[in-house]
């Protein structure tokens, strides 16, 4: 029972920390794309630590545990760090190339509305 809450806990400060790095990545007005780039290095790290160190405690080996004999990468939190890290990383390259296609098509379109 006590476990079980522990993983409960764990995995709701895994989504969290996942959380704060997508806010970080997409969300933060007004910072240059370098300092993006590093802080959303250093949240997905401190997630990567956070799911890394509930994966242990989701394969803890007690008896009672059905998760003991797992690999540390196959547990929930390490598994949700993985797929959602990716598409966090996706996710920013697609928004950093639209905001650079969209700063230099910018002087196109607007010379392109003067003409007329």
């Amino acid at each position: 029972m006590l476990l079980e809450l522990g993983k409960a806990a764990c995995f709701f400060f895994c989504i969290a920390s996942l959380y704060e790095a997508a806010i970080c990545a997409f969300f933060v007005p007004g910072v240059s794309w370098d300092e993006r780039i590093f802080l959303v290095c250093l949240r997905l790290g401190w997630a990567a630590y956070v799911c890394f160190m509930s994966g242990l405690l989701f394969k803890m080996p007690l008896r009672g545990n059905p998760d003991r004999g797992r690999r540390l990468t196959a547990t929930l939190p390490v598994q949700l760090f993985f797929w959602s890290s990716g598409c966090i990383v996706v996710l920013f390259l697609t928004s950093w190339y639209l905001s650079d296609l969209g700063q230099d098509a910018a002087a196109f379109i607007s010379s392109r509305s003067h003409t007329r």
